[in-house]
C-alpha cells in the first residue's frame, strides 16, 4: 500500500529552483510532523526540513535560507520550495515522518544540479 509519493524533482541550473511535493495518507498526514530528507549513492539519507502539524519548522544547516517547507493540511501534501540550488544538491530528495521510526520509503524524486 502506497503512502508517500514524491515528485517535482528534475534537472535545473545552479542558482535555480524547483517545488517538490509528497502527497500522504490522510492517517499519516494528519498525525504527524512530517520532513524531507535526501540521500546521495553511497551516503547515509540525511534530513533536509521538517514541520510540525502545527507548522513548526526546522532546516538542516545547510539548506537554511533556500529552502521552505511547508504543508497543505486539506490536501494531505507536504512541499518544498527550493531556491538558488548548488550542486551539492544532488540527490534523491524523499518525505517521511518527523519523528519516531520512519515509514516505508516511498520512490523518492531525483533532483539534478548542474554547474
Amino acid at each position: 500500500q502506497v503512502q508517500l509519493v514524491e515528485s517535482g524533482g528534475g534537472l535545473v541550473q545552479a542558482g535555480g529552483s524547483l517545488r517538490l511535493s509528497c502527497a500522504a495518507s490522510r492517517s499519516i498526514f494528519s498525525n504527524n510532523a512530517m520532513a524531507w530528507y535526501r540521500q546521495v549513492s553511497g551516503k547515509q539519507r540525511e534530513l533536509v526540513a521538517g514541520i510540525t502539524r502545527g507548522g513548526i519548522t526546522d532546516y538542516a544547516d545547510s539548506v537554511k535560507g533556500r529552502f521552505t517547507i511547508s504543508r497543505d493540511n486539506a490536501k494531505n501534501t507536504v512541499y518544498l520550495q527550493m531556491n538558488s540550488l548548488k550542486p551539492e544538491d544532488t540527490a534523491v530528495y524523499y518525505c517521511n515522518v518527523r519523528f519516531g521510526t520512519n515509514l516505508n520509503w516511498g520512490q523518492g524524486t531525483q533532483v539534478t544540479v548542474s554547474s
